[in-house]
């Protein structure tokens, strides 16, 4: 798919050339994937302006890790990520519940989903098997891995992106935001907390895409809320 003339465009200059470059372009109406969807460029990364204007926060004791657990197949994966797991698999097996264990060494610890996409296995198409329970709480055998130590590998971007979804096509890599009815709790706590999407996915967003493109997101995020950026159809 060729690349779309951004909506809002910025450099990795000062703010000031940010600002200059966000109110500068226009995307087509109805054009290509994002419709008439207002977004902002940096470099050659369009996000989705939801990152910036809704707001969302993690409750865990409320959702109860629902994501971890519901959806049309298991985490996307990236090709260095499936060589990860299969690398890693020795020190996560003792974290995993006996299902994800079984699940694992029956179909591998990556599959191919419906859309010939890697992802991770699941346990009778529901939760993903590097899931584990703690208390009532679906979490990531993974993460947990990691925070001990065991591993050097966090867990895979797209777990940790969520509820952003990035996807790369030939000329420029898409960030949106999307909303699904299990985390209802999160918009919910995002509100009262006043926290956005952008904020609360620093730490992954950093990782992703690095300091100074998450730099020019706040930046934008900011003017955005004063009112110096307009929405353009």
């Amino acid at each position: 798919m060729k690349a779309l003339p951004p909506l809002i465009s910025s450099s990795q200059e000062s703010g000031e050339r940010l600002m200059n470059l966000l109110n500068s372009k226009s995307l087509p109406p109805g054009g290509g994937i994002y419709g008439e969807a207002a977004m902002l460029r940096i470099d050659d990364i369009i996000f989705s302006l939801d990152i910036l204007e809704k707001k969302f926060k993690c409750d865990l004791h409320r959702c109860l890790g629902n994501c971890c657990r519901y959806g049309d197949s298991g985490a996307p994966l990236s090709d260095d990520e499936v060589l990860i797991l299969e690398e890693i698999w020795p020190d996560l097996r003792s974290y995993l519940r006996p299902e994800g264990i079984e699940v694992i060494e029956n179909v591998g610890t990556s599959v191919t989903d419906f859309e010939n996409d890697h992802v991770t296995p699941l346990i009778g198409n529901e939760e993903c098997a590097y899931t584990i329970l703690e208390g009532n709480i679906y979490m990531c055998a993974i993460e947990k891995a990691w925070l001990e130590g065991r591993i050097g590998f966090r867990k895979p971007v797209s777990c940790h992106l969520f509820p952003a979804r990035v996807k790369k096509y030939q000329d420029f890599t898409a960030v949106n935001y999307q909303e699904l009815s299990i985390c209802s709790h999160a918009r919910e706590c995002g509100n009262n907390e006043g926290i956005y999407v952008y904020e609360f996915l620093e730490p992954p967003l950093m990782r992703v895409f690095g300091e100074n493109v998450y730099r020019e997101l706040c930046i934008a995020g900011r003017e955005l809320r004063k009112g110096n950026l307009k929405r353009k159809r």
